[in-house]
């Protein structure tokens, strides 16, 4: 199936990694020309250069921090100064951090906020008027299940995504008539960077368990019986992202193997 990418240029922020360089690679190979976006330089140059190679398509890295307004400022100017537009944003870029209410400092709280629901702003308030001025975009904010029924000690991130998936709604009302359609992907547990991280915590007392044995255990808790790979979600992300998808905005699909106690 055509999804209709082919010429169009789009922004990855969280792009060194999971969801963020599955998604180029998709979009990648679908023709989309893809500019993805983290901190770490070396990490970011790495997975542009593999998703080049998985893809056959045109994938770069512009190293940048999505808490810092002057950096996002200067990403969006390159895009449109060497690409000539922008078509699609997909705001991915956050992290999984989960503690106990009374554990969580006024500074991790902002942090959470910055990365996530803020990055989300910024991010789209530079691409909006690209967008209008060629007569339409896609933007999918990538969120998280816990922003709709959010478990204990699960902040600051739940309460983040849970702004993520009201801003979506709210974009989608105040730029569906410029045909900015504006969507959300509630991910549950899917394989990445972070996870394994968790993984790797994990291994401090079974310094014997593997990472195929960690993800057969969680899976067990999903009803599908495992745990999600991350070009699945990025399947979705790329329909969201496509001609395919032009009669849907403000939606909320869950990447969640069946998990999500609500619909």
């Amino acid at each position: 199936m055509d999804l209709g990418l082919k010429g169009k240029v789009a922004v990855i922020t969280g792009g060194s990694e999971g969801i963020g360089k599955a998604s180029a690679v998709k979009l990648a190979e679908e023709g989309a020309t893809v500019v993805i976006c983290a901190r770490r330089e070396d990490v970011l140059e790495a997975a542009a250069a593999e998703a080049r190679e998985a893809s056959g398509g045109d994938v770069t890295g512009i190293s940048t921090d999505v808490t810092d307004p002057a950096q996002l400022a200067s990403l969006f100017d390159r895009v449109v100064e060497t690409h000539g537009r922008l078509d699609i944003l997909v705001n991915n870029a956050g992290s999984s951090a989960a503690s106990y209410f009374g554990d969580v400092s006024d500074e991790e709280w902002q942090y959470d906020l910055d990365l996530k629901l803020f990055g989300a702003i910024r991010c789209s308030r530079l691409a909006i008027p690209h967008m209008r001025k060629q007569g339409g975009g896609r933007i999918v904010n990538v969120t998280a299940v816990a922003g709709k029924a959010p478990p204990g000690s699960s902040v600051p991130t739940s309460v983040s995504r849970a702004a993520g998936i009201a801003l979506t709604k709210v974009m989608s009302k105040d730029y569906a008539a410029d045909q900015i359609l504006v969507n959300t992907v509630c991910i549950g547990l899917v394989k990445s960077g972070q996870i394994d991280r968790q993984w790797m915590a994990d291994r401090e007392n079974e310094p014997d368990l593997t990472r195929d044995e960690w993800y057969e255990r969680r899976g067990k808790a999903i009803p599908v019986g495992r745990v999600g790979e991350a070009e699945e979600a990025a399947n979705v992300i790329a329909f969201l992202a496509s001609d395919a998808a032009s009669y849907v905005t403000g939606s909320s699909i869950h990447i969640d193997g069946g998990s999500a106690a609500t619909v």
